[in-house]
């Protein structure tokens, strides 16, 4: 299904500054990508037609009136492998950047607003972990969050992780917090009162050349059915489902390369990302 969508108009704001605004796909193989997750998470996707730019599809739960989970693009290069990029809220773009670039990141997209997509740059971390930056909009705009099929957390794999706080600590005023789940430590993120996700080391359990990314946390009812499920699609499992504090989760990578994890949460009404609202 194609939609053509006008210039964006003036958007809402639900998202405080710091927080995920938004995840999008961009897979060496869209048609691929759209399939596996309607059979994982039961997203249905329609596509924006946005001028100057192209095709943008929105995953949404259940149908095309369903809440907004996420995005896909094309990749335009297909030298780099798919991935899954989280867009945090700011209110200024271009001073963002320039904090990015003074505490050592880089800018590899600079702001630019998208037509019916919505204003957005794209910034590397000083260890190369990818992330965008992103105003809020009437389209770039988790409609659900924290419930099933839905995004719960993010996590950032890196190798220092005492340069990632002080980065992202400059770059989006996070409070970072020692923690420790089943002997492994971690550091918790909080922006405002409440919790992200957190950052782990690149260590042992990981491949030797892996490099710094940002991984999405999708919330299920069942790890170990939603891992086998995706497995049987053609999915890899790199982590099988694993009991922690926070809920039983798995490390999942699709069938295009795309890596993202799942989890049920650990009890009932665990949290892990949701923002206070603003009204509207």
């Amino acid at each position: 299904m194609v939609r053509t969508v006008p210039v964006m108009a003036a958007g809402r704001s639900s998202r405080e500054v710091g927080w995920p605004g938004w995840f999008d796909l961009a897979s060496a193989d869209p048609d691929t990508a759209r399939a596996f997750y309607r059979e994982v998470f039961g997203w249905y996707a329609y596509t924006l037609a946005v001028p100057d730019y192209g095709d943008y599809d929105i995953f949404t739960l259940g149908d095309v009136q369903g809440a907004e989970v996420a995005g896909m693009q094309a990749l335009t290069d297909d030298t780099q492998p798919s991935s899954w990029m989280c867009y945090f809220r700011v209110e200024d773009l271009q001073a963002t950047v320039e904090v990015v670039t003074a505490e050592g990141g880089r800018e590899l997209i600079p702001p630019a607003d998208y037509g019916g997509i919505g204003a957005v740059a794209v910034c590397m971390d000083p260890q190369g972990a990818d992330f965008g930056v992103s105003l809020p909009s009437d389209v770039l705009e988790f409609g659900a969050m924290d419930e099933p099929s839905a995004l719960c957390r993010v996590e950032l794999a890196c190798r220092d992780v005492q340069e990632a706080r002080r980065f992202y600590g400059k770059v989006f005023g996070w409070r970072a917090v020692d923690r420790e789940d089943d002997g492994h430590p971690h550091t918790g993120l909080e922006a405002g009162d409440r919790s992200i996700g957190r950052m782990v080391q690149l260590d042992e359990r990981w491949p030797p050349h892996c490099p710094a990314h940002w991984i999405p946390y999708f919330c299920v009812d069942d790890c170990d059915a939603t891992a086998a499920r995706a497995h049987g699609l053609g999915a890899r499992v790199h982590i099988p489902p694993t009991d922690s504090p926070p809920g039983r989760y798995a490390m999942i990578t699709d069938p295009t390369g795309a890596r993202f994890a799942v989890i049920a949460p650990g009890c009932p009404g665990v949290q892990c990302t949701r923002a206070p609202q603003t009204a509207e």
